[in-house]
């Protein structure tokens, strides 16, 4: 029996991470401090470490199933090294086979609001570290009303990930 790895260590998830970014546009930002105007991009690289964990297995004991689900929260960290805030969210197994897979869903709660993050990760099954993912952002609150774009996450460290969160409004 493999175990399933935290493949969200807060989106993420549980999706925890670190990621560098590349400049998107004239007007990209790494800070959590500043909206994007309309129509504007704004790039945010965060550092993810997990801080709690918890797996809810079908079959408890037993082989990874369809519908498992882990729940996690995480801290986030600017590039300073400054905690800005953190991530909780759930990923529910939709496939064992194949390498299997996860579908999560995941709240970032930074200044100025929250962002709402879903999407597919892949390979959670395969041997060796938590496979790198791109995840859709739905909307957010405060400051991120009405955002969308994508998070881009890498596992840098075991319960540590780089989350390059590029924004568009």
């Amino acid at each position: 029996m493999r175990p399933i790895r935290a493949a969200c260590l807060g989106t993420a998830t549980a999706l925890v991470a670190l990621l560098t970014s590349a400049p998107v546009a004239a007007a990209a930002a790494t800070d959590t401090d500043s909206a994007p105007a309309k129509g504007s991009h704004q790039v945010i690289t965060l550092t993810g470490r997990l801080a709690q964990q918890t797996r809810f297995p079908v079959n408890p004991g037993g082989s990874p199933a369809q519908g498992d689900r882990t729940v996690f929260r995480s801290i986030l960290f600017d590039q300073g090294g400054n905690q800005v805030g953190e991530t909780g969210g759930t990923c529910t197994t939709t496939r064992v086979e194949n390498g299997g897979a996860e579908e999560c869903v995941v709240t970032y709660t930074l200044p100025g609001g929250q962002l709402s993050v879903q999407g597919m990760v892949f390979g959670i099954l395969n041997p060796g570290p938590p496979p790198s993912f791109d995840n859709g952002i739905t909307g957010g609150t405060g400051k991120f009303d009405r955002a969308r774009g994508s998070v881009h996450a890498d596992t840098i460290a075991p319960g540590t990930r780089r989350f390059t969160i590029d924004l568009a409004r």
